[in-house]
């Protein structure tokens, strides 16, 4: 069992106790905003969207002294363009508390980053006050990513309709996607080939916001990217190593001179 697997495995367990009446009824009871997290990707320059996580299953701790409302503040600071949240909690010790806490501190869009492969995380989702979930194609068939993508929409939500390989772009576009992202880390092995935003981006339409997640560290992937269409970058490793994380925003964004 690869280490996707097992996630997926630990996330339906997690999930049972979740009532789908009950949060459905809650979350259809939230005002339905119009869709920040897509509004905060559109524009000239590329975006920005820095990870907030704690931990993951290629590189274990990340981060010793973890606090979600510092590392808001930081990124507040640095005017980044969207926050993104780990909420898993096994295997990337998230919790959903967090996204609270972050929202209290900046009030940039905040794409939940889990494992959605049921309905009721949906409405949680938004719930917990995400204004964007992530669904991945190598977990989700067709039926259900257009399902979850409808449900999504319908409560003010963007998603991420995260591929890996040209096949699952082709899915991605497809299902009615608006944001597709894709992963440079593999996420069945967890290596990584920053190639693989730049093979795939001629497979998404124009008109369909583009984000080139894991991998980036240096002002030359961003102009690289940026070059080749690329709307916007996900960005965690580089960010949650760093301790100067607006001075690292600014080295990105071309703003200041690498060491």
């Amino acid at each position: 069992m690869n280490i996707l697997d097992k996630i997926v495995e630990k996330t339906y367990e997690r999930t049972k106790v979740l009532d789908l009446e009950t949060l459905k009824k809650e979350a259809k009871a939230l005002c339905a905003e119009d869709f920040p997290f897509f509004h905060a990707l559109k524009g000239k320059n590329i975006k920005i969207i820095a990870e907030i996580k704690k931990a993951s299953p290629s590189k274990g701790l990340i981060c010793k002294d973890f606090d979600p409302v510092k590392i808001a503040h930081e990124y507040k600071i640095a005017d980044v363009d969207c926050i993104s949240v780990l909420t898993e909690p096994f295997f990337f010790m998230g919790d959903n508390s967090f996204i609270k806490k972050v929202k209290n501190e900046s009030l940039k869009p905040i794409l939940r980053k889990d494992f959605i492969i049921e309905e009721a995380q949906i409405y949680e989702s938004k719930i917990i006050g995400a204004d964007c979930i992530l669904l991945i194609c190598a977990i989700l068939n067709d039926e259900k990513l257009k399902k979850f993508l409808e449900i999504a929409h319908s409560l003010g939500l963007s998603a991420i309709v995260e591929a890996h390989d040209e096949k699952e772009v082709k899915r991605a576009v497809n299902s009615g996607a608006k944001i597709i992202g894709v992963n440079n880390r593999n996420l069945k092995t967890f290596e990584v080939d920053f190639k693989n935003s730049l093979n795939l981006r001629k497979f998404v339409p124009d008109e369909i916001i583009f984000i080139s997640e894991s991998g980036i560290k240096t002002r030359k992937d961003i102009e690289t990217l940026e070059n080749a269409g690329v709307n916007a970058v996900l960005i965690g490793e580089t960010f949650m190593k760093t301790e100067n994380k607006p001075r690292e925003v600014l080295k990105l964004r071309g703003q200041l001179n690498e060491d």
